[in-house]
């Protein structure tokens, strides 16, 4: 009889638990006489990215711009840990064809909230500036005027600015729509290399391959919050045709 012996596997070790980055509870958010977001609340895990799902109008860029600080809650608490302010990352759309501006200055502008606008840049500043339009693959682009961009390039501008904040909580509002799959690729792989790098990414989003590729995701519907988890169990058919069919 041959006796055989084999190598036991090493049992896996528990999940790692992350700390929360974000976590509100009974969010109202809105505007002057229209009022958007009602009572939403949920947990954002650190070193992780987090989609926000649902239709137009249901509420995710006024999410976003609440966790950005850009809109301030009518209701309801907000806890963000970390010791720098959200970069914020607005649609492509958002920033116009004439703004006079190059796509060095546009980055440039990511470290405002170190320095004020009207400071000179220190040499640090200039090497994170730098290493922002290296990373984006935009280098040589940065004496381009930002009009004159391609969709893909002004969203890699616009990205690169946020990175230049050196925040370690990346918000972004539809950073893909719109672009054709090489630059939704490049996008995508870079967010996921933010993430290792110890960035915690938000992302609005309507392209569900995207969302599915996500850590955690947040399903939005007339401003509440209709499912979260990770998107294998909230982005079911029968929840997006739910949310969908409420139009």
């Amino acid at each position: 009889m041959k006796i055989m012996f084999k190598t036991p596997r090493p049992s896996p070790g528990p999940p790692i638990e992350r700390p929360a980055h974000l976590r509100f509870s009974g969010l109202c958010a809105g505007y002057p006489g229209r009022p958007v977001l009602h009572r939403v609340s949920a947990e954002i895990t650190a070193l992780t990215t987090t989609v926000l799902v649902g239709p137009n109008g249901s509420g995710k860029s006024t999410l976003l711009g609440v966790l950005a600080g850009v809109i301030k809650p009518t209701s309801g608490d907000l806890l963000r840990t970390g010791d720098r302010p959200p970069a914020f990352v607005p649609q492509c759309g958002a920033v116009g064809d004439t703004l006079p501006l190059t796509v060095r200055q546009t980055v440039e502008m990511g470290r405002w909230g170190e320095r004020g606008p009207w400071r000179r840049l220190t040499a640090r500043d200039h090497a994170t500036v730098d290493a922002a339009l290296d990373r984006l693959g935009i280098g040589d682009l940065a004496s381009r005027q930002l009009g004159e961009l391609s969709g893909g390039q002004r969203q890699r501008a616009l990205i690169a600015q946020g990175l230049a904040q050196e925040s370690d909580l990346l918000l972004l509002d539809e950073p893909t729509t719109g672009l054709d799959p090489e630059a939704r690729y490049r996008i995508g792989a870079l967010l996921t290399a933010l993430v290792a790098d110890g960035v915690t990414v938000v992302q609005a989003t309507h392209d569900l391959e995207v969302a599915r590729a996500a850590d955690a995701c947040l399903l939005l519907q007339d401003g509440r919050l209709a499912g979260q988890g990770h998107p294998d169990q909230v982005l079911t058919t029968s929840a997006l045709t739910r949310v969908w069919q409420a139009l």
